[in-house]
């Protein structure tokens, strides 16, 4: 699916409609695949393109979980925002967790609040899940999506503030 240009000007452009990914659903599963491969391309999600793999088998794999679940938002029929959330579960808190794993939105689309619409949305499905809390990581240089997560309730993780907060860390396994 490519991706029709838009006029950031035109009406409507403020008339976004956020809705829960239906992954049997051909237009949502092309439009999760879509947006996934713009952000992977983007500085912001490592500048690489998805992989043939992922993007032949991101929508199968992501509806065989039944931990995961996603969020689209639209201008009418374009698709320009996408949040994937994965469940994980807090021993602390003896509930569920989610973690909001992907948010992106289109260039022509940011600053207009589609990111807040989609993790309120995210947020709803996460307590009908029962869970404790949200959590999600942002890169230092995400100034904009920082400030975002912050106005919405956001804060660094920290269990004992003598302790310091704590660092996302990764480990390849290929």
């Amino acid at each position: 699916m490519t991706l029709p240009t838009y006029d950031p000007g035109a009406p409507g452009s403020a008339s976004v409609v956020v809705c829960r990914v239906d992954y049997a659903n051909p237009v949502h599963g092309a439009a999760l695949v879509t947006l996934l491969d713009a952000y992977a391309q983007d500085p912001m999600g490592g500048a690489h393109a998805l992989s043939d793999f992922a993007k032949a088998n991101l929508v199968e794999a992501l509806s065989a979980r039944p931990q995961a679940y996603s969020v689209l938002a639209f201008d009418g029929a374009l698709p320009v925002g996408l949040v994937n959330c994965i469940e994980g579960f807090s021993t602390f808190a003896c509930r569920p967790l989610v973690n909001v794993h992907d948010v992106t939105v289109l260039a022509s689309h940011r600053g207009l609040r589609v990111a807040e619409k989609m993790l309120a949305l995210a947020e709803t499905i996460a307590r009908e899940r029962g869970a404790c809390k949200l959590t999600l990581e942002v890169l230092q240089g995400n100034a904009g999506a920082d400030r975002l997560y912050r106005r919405i309730g956001f804060a660094n993780y920290e269990l004992d503030p003598s302790m310091g907060q704590a660092q996302f860390m990764q480990k390849w396994l290929d």
